[in-house]
């Protein structure tokens, strides 16, 4: 990993046979400029093949990453986009801030040239474009700015012949904000809830995060009072708060989880990172302290995310314009990466992938051995290289997506 300041790239060559100078201020790999609003959240889909991105005037873009140019443009909510996520082989959620959550069925391979518009909003963000097919719509709510969190359902066998299977949500309660609501799809029933705390004055909940750890549901949770919980299903409608703590002095503004750390992190406006622990069995109604607490110095880190599956990096996205890397376990600053105008809101790591296609080396080179078309194996190439690259894109109000080569 790079040092502060600086990030690594596969393309870069090192000089030889001269003396080198320092390197000057990281820059992004690639910039996607498309939105004429803030970015509000990304999401990597279908391998990497894809980054969808959402704004505060409720557009979806969907860009090919190897290409780096739009596959399906359109406006999902009449607000800001709170929320992305990517559900089977072809279906994508969007959490709006119309008190809306809807399921798309998007296949950008089909949608290049199709129905679909590919017109950018910031060419164009009047004009009304085709919608994909809307497979459901559930009403939310989303006072609280909090994202929907989703983890797949293990326990439906009757979605098992459903394409994309069966996916748990958690959102904010629509009947009390200080709850939290849990959704299957695709039967759109409320299978569970989570009660307003008693144990302390939470205020509303601001961040979730839906996830398994040791073959257990859970949900962690962060607050309008600076305070995160943590829960673990026992039954069908019960839930057990098994820790609690308040390291933020502000309302929590961002939550990230690695179950393989058996860890959790929580961001705020108070220049705070804490880190938690998943194994806590306390008592609900004694506080308990984190893991760990970075004083940043510098306030206001959102966009929590942690790269998957290897969990060693965590990236947060500052109002300060600048994406800061750590290291998941020890909290160290590792990258500070400035290019944005304004100010960050969040960034999405693309999930590290298995080995190339079978390759082999001849003479120090390596040959990849494929048939077809020149064009055709060139296509799949620039695919694969895409796919495998260890990216961090970042979102900003300024409207543009900065992508990252970072190890």
């Amino acid at each position: 990993m790079a040092a502060a300041g600086q990030a690594y790239s596969r393309t870069a060559t090192p000089l030889v046979g001269r003396q080198q100078t320092p390197p000057g201020p990281a820059r992004p790999t690639y910039v996607l400029r498309g939105h004429s609003a803030a970015v509000h959240a990304l999401q990597f889909i279908r391998s990497n093949a894809y980054l969808v991105s959402g704004d505060a005037d409720g557009w979806v873009v969907v860009w090919d990453v190897a290409t780096k140019r739009p596959a399906a443009v359109w406006r999902a909510h009449e607000k800001a986009i709170l929320g992305l996520v990517g559900w089977g082989p072809g279906a994508l959620i969007t959490h709006g801030r119309d008190d809306r959550l809807y399921v798309w069925s998007v296949d950008p391979v089909e949608a290049t040239g199709s129905r679909l518009s590919v017109v950018l909003p910031a060419d164009d963000d009047a004009s009304r474009r085709p919608q994909p097919w809307l497979l459901h719509a559930l009403h939310v709510n989303t006072a609280n700015f909090c994202a929907l969190s989703a983890c797949g359902d293990t326990s439906d066998v009757s979605a098992a012949e459903s394409p994309c299977g069966s996916i748990l949500i958690a959102v904010p309660s629509v009947l009390d904000s200080e709850g939290v609501d849990v959704f299957q799809l695709p039967s759109e029933h409320r299978v569970s809830a989570i009660a307003p705390q008693r144990s302390f004055k939470s205020g509303m909940v601001m961040a979730l995060a839906l996830f398994r750890h040791r073959g257990r549901l859970c949900i962690a949770a962060g607050y309008e009072s600076g305070h995160t919980a943590l829960f673990r299903r026992e039954g069908a409608d019960t839930w057990a708060q098994t820790y609690s703590a308040q390291p933020h002095s502000q309302p929590v503004l961002s939550l990230a989880v690695a179950p393989t750390l058996g860890a959790y992190y929580t961001s705020s406006a108070d220049a705070l990172i804490a880190k938690h622990g998943l194994a806590s069995e306390g008592s609900a109604a004694a506080a308990q302290a984190p893991l760990s607490v970075l004083q940043t110095r510098h306030a206001g880190q959102q966009g929590l995310s942690v790269r998957a599956p290897d969990a060693t990096l965590l990236a947060t996205a500052g109002w300060d314009a600048r994406v800061r890397v750590y290291a998941s376990r020890s909290l160290k600053e590792l990258a500070v990466l400035k290019w944005h105008s304004q100010g960050c809101y969040c960034t999405a790591f693309a999930e590290i992938q298995g080995a190339a296609p079978a390759e082999a080396e001849r003479g120090g080179e390596l040959v990849v051995r494929e048939q077809g078309p020149v064009a055709s194996v060139m296509e799949r190439r620039r695919g694969e290289t895409a796919r495998l690259t260890h990216w961090l894109a970042a979102g900003s109000k300024d409207g543009n997506v900065s992508l990252w080569d970072i190890y």
